[in-house]
């Protein structure tokens, strides 16, 4: 399973602007393994869910950087202090004040359609329905894990691909 998953990598940056950043990264990664060892897969579909987030971020952060008038527009149902929040970011982590189902309509930017971003926000829904005290394990195998994760790489790969322009145009300047 840990092959598998650790495919993710291939999606996340190679080096990172802070250490805390990188360290960050690491951390979640650490959980994710420790927590596939002890066989409490719930928790490790959270670390990887958070993984899975801050890919997100620093792809919306490469969307911000390469174009901004494009970002700024976006800016549209915001309050004015969290417009102001964002256009003055300096780390992707900033996107964590946005709601996470709300931080993939950013994905428009890069021509992803309400039906592909809604379904990207289910990854958001289910684990608002892990991580709650509802009294129900929703992954409680390796191979229920595994599934998901699965998935998740799907959709991982599918956002990458509307993202190749932004990846050019980045090399470019």
């Amino acid at each position: 399973m840990m092959e598998v998953a650790a495919e993710l990598e291939n999606y996340l940056p190679l080096s990172f602007k802070t250490r805390s950043e990188q360290d960050y990264i690491r951390f979640l990664w650490e959980a994710f393994e420790s927590n596939c060892e002890s066989g409490k897969y719930q928790f490790a579909f959270l670390s990887y869910h958070m993984l899975t987030m801050s890919l997100v971020y620093f792809n919306i952060w490469q969307i911000k950087q390469t174009e901004p008038g494009d970002f700024e527009k976006a800016m549209v149902g915001f309050n004015k202090e969290l417009e102001k929040e964002l256009l003055n970011a300096t780390s992707p982590f900033t996107f964590w004040r946005v709601n996470e189902s709300s931080v993939m309509r950013f994905l428009k930017l890069i021509g992803c359609d309400n039906g592909k971003i809604g379904s990207y926000a289910t990854l958001v829904k289910e684990r608002n329905d892990t991580a709650h005290t509802n009294g129900n394990i929703f992954f409680s195998t390796q191979e229920a894990l595994e599934k998901r994760i699965a998935e998740i790489l799907r959709m991982v790969d599918e956002i990458q691909t509307h993202y190749t322009l932004i990846i050019q145009r980045c090399y470019v300047r």
